[in-house]
């Protein structure tokens, strides 16, 4: 992967694939988020999105160690709503895009400039707009 340019300051937030090539230690992602912080960036996740990436060989150990060093952002009921309507106005059924869309609105509430680890360009450019720098993992 080529070494991608990341904002001081501001956030970083990570989707189920980002979260899950951290738990694996990708070296790209790893690299990209050491550098995330060194420019003070804080790196963030969705609830939801713990329960998207586990799965029965998920390493717990590496997991509860890298979800010990991430701010993880809860889902109330404004924040459901606002991922409802973001679904509505991106032409997304929730059935399908539910925990993406919470992602997104997860992104849209964070410090900016905010950049995404994701592997849904195409989904989260409709849920964010250009709000939210999306860098492909």
């Amino acid at each position: 992967m080529a070494r991608r340019k990341l904002s001081h300051e501001g956030t970083l937030v990570l989707d189920c694939e980002g979260l899950s090539k951290f738990v694996s230690d990708h070296e790209p992602v790893v690299a990209l988020i050491a550098e995330a912080r060194k420019r003070g960036m804080e790196v963030v996740i969705s609830a939801l999105t713990i329960i998207e990436s586990v799965h029965r060989r998920t390493d717990k150990a590496r997991l509860a160690w890298v979800l010990s060093g991430v701010r993880i952002v809860h889902i109330g009921d404004e924040e459901a709503k606002a991922a409802s309507a973001m679904l509505i106005n991106a032409g997304l059924h929730g059935h399908k895009y539910a925990i993406d869309a919470a992602v997104a609105e997860t992104a849209l509430r964070q410090r900016r400039p905010v950049v995404m680890l994701t592997s849904d360009i195409d989904d989260m450019t409709k849920l964010c707009g250009d709000r939210v720098r999306l860098v492909a993992v």
